[in-house]
């Protein structure tokens, strides 16, 4: 059964017109005879040199020689990667050189046996072929909201899927946290668990921005898997398309902000969904997309006399203006923090109430914005809320010469937030809820330029919270997650569903 499964994902494959590399291994190998060609169903006297401990696939898939793409075979034995199969090939020396038999095809997952050059079939590989690609059918979806079961690790750790660590390559601890924050969004989680979702997108010819979709969903997957070999997954394939597709605006070598990838993280994942201006276009707006009513008006400046002010107030020019846009995430301002230390001499920590944040969205708050020439007020009214609401609390400000960061603690109650005392009657009453729960809290520690990220997940199958900081994981109390200097945040709309 299973050769027949892997001939039918092959031939899937080889007609997935957004593989990077749908090329048999027919078409690229050296040239081997009839008589030395593959003979499947054999057992392998080398099966037991397998070692699970050094195998790990989240890395590019390059041979370690030539930097190829094309064609390349793990070595099951030391985990190097080699290009080739036929005599002359990097695997094939590799095989001859150091005594290791047992090669794994990374793009068909089938298994090798050099230099003899026959086909492995073995039921007690499936391991290995689930780890290099772990698949999910819809019943094992529905439930992982509901089971608290822990995996292990070949090392003997003990891990909840979906709670495991991300590795920090360098300095991309920013884009760790908005992986690992969108990986417990159900429904975006759902969507890219099952890869049929996407493998039927068509993208124009030439086109790398669907790399992106498919290195998200592998890592979604990795993430979820119920039997890793590790207890920790690394997200280089993500982030080297990340680096490709955004020009080097992110790199996991630089610091940067997670708003910012994750903005354009949102938008990049959108189009390359294919995804339009309607709300049901793609997984991410029906997700995330909200809708609100933008009431502006200019003020005429200040050194006018009142006769004049009154006059410039009566053109169209001053008149208020009324937009309606979308959003896929709202900005809510910090009041500044007090500039005096208090009697004891020492600096008082601000505190707000998010709620005081929100009055922004309330329709009837004004707004000052300042441009280089002009002043404006803006009135902000929620028109449509979103199935999962992400906030960004605005900690930085930029001034000529240096980032100062807002040091201000957010009071924000866990679950039962309702965000319908913002909205207008008639606006209230077309939706069926306004109460949302955290899913996610994306904290910032450290100075503006040289601080760390790290982030709250809520478990639903345990109902439990978890600090996750790159490979780091440890459960924290619901009430700790609040005395944070929160950053980013995504609720979830509470339903009869859920």
């Amino acid at each position: 059964m299973a050769a027949v499964n892997g001939v039918k994902n092959l031939k899937r494959k080889a007609e997935d017109p957004f593989d990077i590399d749908p090329i048999s291994d027919e078409e690229i190998d050296e040239p081997v005879s009839k008589a030395e060609r593959v003979v499947t169903h054999r057992l392998c006297p080398y099966l037991d040199t397998i070692n699970r401990q050094v195998l790990d696939f989240d890395f590019e898939k390059l041979c370690s020689v030539s930097l190829s793409r094309i064609n390349v075979y793990a070595c099951l034995v030391c985990g190097k990667y080699f290009q080739g199969r036929g005599t002359n090939t990097h695997a094939y020396t590799h095989s001859v050189a150091e005594s290791h038999h047992v090669f794994l095809n990374l793009h068909t997952l089938k298994f090798y046996c050099l230099p003899d050059n026959y086909e492995i079939v073995d039921s007690s590989l499936d391991d290995i072929k689930y780890v290099l690609n772990p698949t999910f059918t819809s019943d094992h979806i529905k439930q992982l909201d509901t089971t608290d079961k822990l995996s292990r690790a070949i090392d003997g750790t003990l891990y909840l899927p979906g709670i495991v660590g991300l590795n920090n390559i360098k300095a991309n601890d920013y884009c760790n946290v908005i992986l690992q924050a969108l990986s417990h969004v159900t429904p975006l989680r759902d969507y890219f668990l099952r890869e049929i979702n996407y493998a039927r997108v068509k993208r124009p010819p030439g086109d790398s921005s669907f790399l992106l979709v498919q290195r998200f969903g592998e890592l979604m997957r990795k993430l979820w898997n119920p039997r890793n070999f590790k207890a920790h997954v690394s997200p280089h394939e993500m982030l080297q398309a990340v680096v490709l597709w955004s020009r080097k605006k992110f790199q996991f070598t630089k610091q940067g902000d997670p708003i910012d990838f994750l903005s354009w993280f949102l938008n990049a994942l959108h189009l390359a969904l294919n995804g339009g201006k309607k709300k049901d276009s793609s997984i991410i707006y029906k997700t995330f997309l909200g809708a609100m009513r933008i009431r502006t008006r200019k003020i005429p400046p200040v050194e006018l006399e009142e006769k004049q002010r009154s006059e410039l107030l009566l053109t169209e020019e001053y008149q208020e203006r009324v937009t309606d846009s979308p959003f896929l995430y709202l900005t809510c301002d910090l009041p500044p923090p007090p500039l005096f230390k208090d009697e004891i001499m020492e600096n008082i920590i601000p505190q707000v109430n998010l709620y005081n944040l929100l009055t922004k969205f309330n329709g009837e708050t004004e707004k000052e914005y300042k441009t280089y020439k002009e002043n404006f007020l803006k009135k902000f009214e929620i028109t449509q809320l979103p199935p999962y609401l992400i906030l960004y609390i605005k900690r930085f400000t930029k001034n000529t010469f240096f980032v100062e960061k807002n040091p201000t603690i957010v009071n924000f109650p866990v679950k039962n937030i309702d965000f319908g005392e913002f909205l207008m009657p008639e606006v209230r009453a077309q939706h069926k809820s306004t109460v949302y729960d955290l899913v996610a809290n994306i904290v910032h520690d450290g100075e503006p330029d040289k601080g760390t990220y790290r982030v709250h997940l809520l478990h639903k199958g345990n109902g439990k919270w978890y600090e996750m900081q790159d490979l780091h994981v440890t459960d924290i109390l619901p009430q700790m997650i609040t005395l944070t200097e929160a950053y980013i945040q995504i609720y979830e709309l509470k339903t009869e569903g859920n």
